[in-house]
C-alpha cells in the first residue's frame, strides 16, 4: 500500500526562483536518523531544492541527482539504513547499489516518489515552469526504464500445464467488470503467474477490480454464522472471514465458486511442513518462526472447535471444520490476503480474485496498490516500472525476509533479498553514550547479513554493519573516540569475538546435501535453499565465493595485524 514519506509542494520566491520542496515527514519512524543523515549530507532540512540556472547544459541531471539523493534517504527503512549507514559523512548510494541490485526497490521507490510529485505538480497549474517539470519527468521515466532493464527477470512459459480453471476465473472477472491487461500462465520456477498481454508503461493500470468482486468482511456480516461469531469474546473479523471461507469453498451456489475452484488444493507454505522438514529446520531461524506460527494456529483452532460444531452443527458441519481444513484456510489468507483501504477509510484484509496470480518480486512492477479509487469504486494496480508484453508482471507482498516468505507464502524470492538479516540478541545497556554525540549508539536492534552485499571491506569496516561494530567497540573500550590506528589491539579483540560467535552458530547448521534434490520432497527442497542462504550469512565461500561474516572477521584480523598505513 502507498506510504507517503514526504510533504510535497512547490514554492515561488521573491527572486522568481522556484523551490521544489521534499520535506521529510516527522511521522517517519526513522525521522531523527534520517534528519541526521540529511544534515551530514548538507541538505536543507526544509526540503528545498532551488530551480535556477535553467540554461546550464547539465542543469536537469544535476537537479535530478539532488532530488534522488534526498528521496533515497527518505525512502530508506530500518534494514538498509542499519546495514549501510557507515560514517554518515561518507554516505553515498554507491555503498548500497555498487555491487548488487538488492536495494533496487528503494531506488525504484525514490524515482517513483519524484515522478508522482512531478505529475501532481503538472496537474496543479504551475504553468510558468511546466517545461522544466516535463523535462524532469522525462528524465525520471528514463531512469526508471534503465533500472527496469537492469533487473528484468527472464520469463519462461511452461506450455504443458492446463490453465482452464484460471481462464474460467478470468472470464468470470470480465463479467463482473474486471479490467485486465494480464493473462495467466505457468511460469518456470514460479508456478502460476500474471503475464502482460501488451507493452505496459509507467502509470498504466495492469489490473482493475471492482469492489463488488472483492471478498471482504461485509460477506460475513450478511452470513448466518455472524450472529453466532459476534458473541465469541475476542474473536477478530479476520478469523470470522477465515471461518466463512472454509464453508463458502464448498458452497455450489457461491458467487465466488470459480475463485475457490481455481485455488490450489495444497498451498505448500511452511505451515504445511511435515516431520522431516521440521527436523531439517534444526539450527535455523526458520524453525522458531514456523513452530510459533503453527502453535498459535492450533491454539486458535482448539478454542473454536469442536465447540462450534457441537453447538451449531447446521452452520458449522464437522466435516468442513477439521484441523486440515482450518490450516488450508489459514494458508489461503496468509498467502493471498491483501490489505485494502476502502473509500470510507476502513482498512480490511480481503481476498482479491485474479490479483492473487501476481507473484512477488524484490523489485516489482507494481509498488503501490491497496487503496480503492473513489471515482471508479475499484481497486487499481498501476505500474511503477514498465512491463513488456510476454513478461511476468510482479507486485510486492511486502519487505519480508526469506524465512517469512517461506513460512507464510511457500517460496524463496529470486535474487539477493536485502531483508534476509539475522537478528542478534545483544544487551544494549552496556554502552553509554548520548545520541547527540554518537548517533550510531541509538540502535537497539542489531542484525547482520552476508558481507558480500557490502562494498566496504576496508579497515574498521569489514563489510559489517557500522552500528554493530560501534556497539562492540564501546563495550570493549568505553572511552574509544575514533577509528584510529592506535586502536588495533581493540579491533583484534572485537574481530575475534565476532568470528567466534559466528563460528559457533555455523556448527549448529551441519552440512546440507544439495546433490540429492531430485529425491527430496518440496518442503525439504525449500529448506535446503533456506539453509544454504543462512550458511551464506555465516560461512566462507558460499554465494559465489565472496567474503562473508566469518571470513571478513578473519581477513580483518590479518589486516589489523599488518597495521597498514
Amino acid at each position: 500500500m502507498e506510504d507517503d514519506k514526504m510533504y510535497l509542494s512547490i514554492k515561488e520566491t521573491e527572486n522568481d526562483q522556484h523551490l521544489l520542496v521534499l520535506k521529510l515527514s516527522e511521522d517517519d519512524p526513522l525521522f531523527q536518523k534520517k534528519k541526521k543523515l540529511l544534515e551530514d549530507k548538507g541538505f536543507n532540512l526544509e526540503g528545498q531544492v532551488v530551480f535556477e540556472n535553467y540554461s546550464c547544459p547539465d542543469w536537469t541531471n544535476k537537479t535530478m541527482d539532488i532530488l534522488l539523493q534526498r528521496a533515497r534517504i527518505m525512502c530508506l527503512d530500518e534494514e538498509p539504513y542499519f546495514l549501510t549507514s557507515s560514517d554518515t559523512t561518507d554516505f553515498g548510494w554507491a555503498s548500497i547499489m555498487a555491487n548488487t541490485v538488492d536495494f533496487s526497490i528503494i531506488e525504484l521507490e525514490a524515482l517513483h516518489t519524484i515522478l508522482s510529485f512531478l505529475d501532481k505538480a503538472l496537474c496543479s497549474g504551475y504553468h510558468t515552469i511546466n517545461g522544466i517539470l516535463h523535462t524532469l519527468r522525462e528524465l525520471s521515466i528514463k531512469l526508471i526504464q534503465e533500472l527496469g532493464d537492469k533487473i528484468r527477470l527472464e520469463t519462461i512459459i511452461v506450455t504443458n500445464y492446463s490453465c482452464d480453471k484460471e481462464r474460467y476465473l478470468l472470464q468470470w472477472g470480465n463479467s463482473k467488470g474486471v479490467r485486465s491487461k494480464l493473462e495467466v500462465a505457468y511460469v518456470e520456477g514460479a508456478g502460476r503467474g500474471a503475464i502482460a498481454t501488451e507493452d505496459l508503461k509507467v502509470g498504466d493500470i495492469a489490473l482493475e477490480i471492482p469492489v463488488s468482486a472483492i471478498i471482504s468482511e461485509e460477506l460475513v456480516h450478511e452470513s448466518d454464522m455472524f450472529p453466532i461469531l459476534e458473541k465469541i469474546d475476542g474473536i477478530s473479523l479476520e478469523t470470522m472471514m477465515l471461518l466463512w471461507s472454509m464453508k463458502e469453498k464448498h458452497n455450489p451456489d457461491s458467487k465466488f465458486k470459480l475463485y475457490f475452484d481455481a485455488l490450489p488444493e495444497v498451498f505448500n507454505t511452511g505451515l504445511s511442513f511435515g516431520v522431516n522438514a521440521i527436523m531439517a529446520l534444526d539450527g535455523t531461524l526458520l524453525l522458531e518462526e514456523t513452530v510459533q506460527a503453527k502453535e498459535h494456529l492450533r491454539t486458535q483452532y482448539d478454542e473454536l472447535f469442536p465447540a462450534l460444531c457441537n453447538d451449531h452443527p447446521g452452520i458449522f458441519p464437522t466435516e468442513l471444520y477439521t484441523w486440515d481444513q482450518f490450516l488450508w484456510a489459514c494458508e489461503l489468507w496468509y498467502s493471498n490476503g491483501m490489505k485494502v483501504m476502502f473509500t470510507n477509510g476502513k482498512l480490511q484484509t480481503c481476498l482479491v480474485p485474479i490479483a492473487g496470480f501476481l507473484n512477488h518480486s524484490l523489485c516489482p512492477h507494481i509498488l503501490h496498490y491497496g487503496k480503492v479509487d473513489s471515482a471508479s469504486n475499484s481497486l487499481r494496480f498501476p505500474l511503477s516500472r514498465p512491463c513488456n508484453a510476454g513478461e511476468q508482471c510482479y507486485l510486492s507482498y511486502g519487505k519480508f525476509s526469506s524465512s517469512h516468505l517461506v513460512t507464510f507464502y511457500g517460496f524463496l524470492p529470486q535474487g539477493e533479498n536485502p531483508y534476509d538479516v539475522m537478528p542478534l540478541d545483544i544487551d544494549a545497556t552496556i554502552t553509554d553514550c548520548s545520541k547527540d554525540c554518537c548517533p550510531l549508539s541509538s540502535w537497539t536492534n542489531h542484525m547482520v547479513r552476508g558481507t558480500w552485499l557490502s562494498n566496504n571491506h576496508g579497515i574498521f569496516h569489514y563489510g559489517l554493519p557500522p552500528p554493530l561494530l560501534y556497539h562492540f567497540r564501546r563495550a570493549q573500550s568505553p572511552m574509544l573516540q575514533a577509528n584510529t590506528h592506535e586502536n588495533f589491539e581493540t579491533e583484534l579483540e572485537i574481530l575475534e569475538a565476532l568470528r567466534s560467535t559466528f563460528e559457533d552458530m555455523l556448527e549448529t547448521l551441519g552440512e546440507t546435501d544439495l546433490d540429492d534434490r531430485q529425491h527430496k520432497a518440496w518442503s525439504i527442497l525449500v529448506l535446503c535453499d533456506e539453509e544454504q542462504e543462512k550458511r551464506a550469512l555465516e560461512s566462507p565461500k558460499l554465494g559465489g565465493g565472496d567474503d562473508v561474516v566469518q571470513e571478513s572477521c578473519e581477513k580483518g584480523q590479518k589486516d589489523d595485524n599488518g597495521k597498514p598505513n
